[in-house]
């Protein structure tokens, strides 16, 4: 090769090696749900599977463990939409409400039955969700957060007024929760607080079951990208309108799954389960558990029912306790107690 090839070979340029594209960053709260799911879960389901032996050595009862468990599945309903979909409401104590109606209705008016009242109480709630939803999931930010509280007081005032039907500002009275055939057994929930307090239990871990299934599915994935960016998931093709309803009406229907559960364990229903005070009790629990995690609404359930139980024994300003106890929360712990936990212990 002449001396002029060599130079001309040597004045092309090299072929450039594209750089390796970076590694796909993790959703935000994603860990949470799966890698962080087990251990946390392991510990919360031992607890609570042992309550009833460990709770009365506490000066606990098993009632309290039942309403710990009740209420926690309502702030993990409010934080499917919250914490993994990143949509405020303001008004989901509504749809717990109307499960409370629908079960404590049904036994007293329809046929002395505990699983048809389940049933009924769930598909009040998740269906009327599920229709409002449609109107609901156009609006964000504060828009949704005030329709989610017009709505609820709506309900509100109509239980609260039909004095013939609801029992008024009274509650509905006149039912109790009846035993559980099966087979040729009868599971008696209505005179033995244990077993009530495991069938609440049996129901609570289908529902969680239900909740963690769909966290980990695609749909969750995607709703955790509709958390994350709203705007770059419309521009992925993501119906974002279309997942917000869906993740609304779930919701609602584990919303209304606490609500008949919560008529069962009182034998009572009254119009303030449906009022929006008791909404912005669930977003305390939810926020002081951990929003993003998915059992730190349980945490904050227990502290929140434990320390009302307790402290209003002693007082009756027992609300300015809890109130301080979640400003300390918020101003110290932001992303709450199990998540305050989770980051610590992240490598």
């Amino acid at each position: 090769m002449s001396s002029t090839e060599l130079q001309a070979a040597s004045a092309k340029p090299a072929t450039a090696v594209p750089a390796p594209l970076p590694a796909p960053l993790p959703v935000a709260g994603a860990r949470g749900v799966a890698a962080g799911l087990p251990l946390t879960g392991i510990i919360v389901w031992a607890l609570l599977l042992s309550a009833p032996l460990w709770l009365p050595l506490i000066g606990g009862y098993t009632a309290l463990a039942s309403r710990v468990v009740v209420m926690g599945l309502v702030a993990m309903a409010l934080n499917f939409l919250l914490g993994f979909t990143g949509q405020m409401s303001f008004g989901h104590a509504a749809y717990f409400g109307l499960g409370a109606y629908g079960a404590g209705l049904t036994l007293r008016y329809v046929a002395n039955s505990t699983g048809l009242a389940m049933l009924d109480g769930i598909l009040l709630g998740g269906v009327l969700g599920t229709i409002l939803g449609a109107l609901i999931c156009k609006r964000r930010g504060v828009y949704f957060a005030m329709i989610t509280i017009a709505f609820g007081q709506i309900f509100y005032y109509i239980a609260y007024s039909w004095d013939s039907v609801t029992g008024g500002y009274d509650g509905l009275r006149g039912f109790t929760r009846q035993p559980i055939g099966v087979g040729p057994f009868v599971i008696d929930i209505l005179n033995n607080g244990t077993l009530f307090y495991y069938f609440v239990l049996f129901v609570f871990a289908l529902a969680t079951g239900v909740m963690s299934l769909l966290l980990r599915s695609p749909f969750g994935r995607t709703l955790l990208a509709i958390r994350e960016n709203e705007r770059r998931a419309r521009f992925l093709g993501i119906a974002v309108d279309r997942h917000i309803w869906l993740s609304f009406s779930i919701a609602c229907f584990f919303a209304s799954t606490a609500g008949a559960l919560f008529a069962l364990l009182n034998n009572f229903a009254d119009p303030t389960s449906m009022h929006y005070t008791l909404s912005g009790i669930i977003v305390i629990m939810v926020v002081m558990g951990g929003m993003r995690t998915f059992w730190g609404p349980l945490i904050g359930a227990a502290i929140y029912v434990v320390l009302q139980d307790y402290i209003s024994s002693i007082t009756v300003n027992w609300m300015s306790f809890i109130g301080l106890l979640f400003v300390l929360v918020v101003m110290f712990f932001p992303r709450g107690i199990l998540g305050m936990i989770k980051q610590r212990s992240a490598p």
